[in-house]
């Protein structure tokens, strides 16, 4: 099986700011008001919302944060290294797959706020996860992480970050 064959398969599309490719499988009918969510929020929102996410040898996911927590679920594939940037300063490097005897998850929260950002291992040809949030996703969630604030605020993940962002 190929990248190429589930994309094709499940329609995905480019996903356009983060990177890698996806499609919404699920989308709660049910809607939470604007004045139950938090602070900041500008509008209602679904209940919750299921992506399919498709890593690639030649995409990455770039450093980004939502404001609610997102689910990953790992399903098959080559292992993903996940990078997670604290809003308290700390990080966390996290690695998706199905080793758990080695310490790869199956599962990994990414808790609200938090940066975040993805690849595929060195020699590795795609990943296919499942990403849940609830609120549901919507675009005026979704932020971009910004290179020079990022490795002012964590220096000691240079690497990462340089390799998860743009230049200006």
């Amino acid at each position: 099986m190929t990248a190429e064959q589930i994309i094709k398969h499940f329609k995905m599309q480019p996903l356009r700011l983060e990177g890698g490719f996806f499609i919404e499988t699920y989308r709660a009918a049910d809607v939470l008001k604007k004045g139950i969510l938090s602070a900041g929020v500008s509008g209602d929102r679904n209940l919750s919302s299921v992506i399919l996410y498709l890593l690639t040898a030649k995409t990455i996911s770039l450093m980004h944060r939502l404001k609610y927590d997102e689910m990953f679920h790992f399903y098959f594939g080559n292992p993903v290294t996940m990078l997670q940037l604290h809003p308290d300063g700390s990080n966390e490097i996290v690695t998706l797959g199905h080793d758990i005897l080695s310490e790869q998850k199956v599962q990994v929260l990414v808790p609200k706020g938090t940066w975040q950002g993805a690849f595929i291992q060195p020699g590795g040809k795609f990943s296919l996860m499942g990403c849940s949030v609830a609120p549901g996703f919507d675009e005026a969630d979704f932020e971009l992480g910004d290179r020079e604030t990022l490795l002012a605020k964590y220096p000691d993940m240079q690497e990462l970050i340089l390799h998860l962002t743009h230049a200006h």
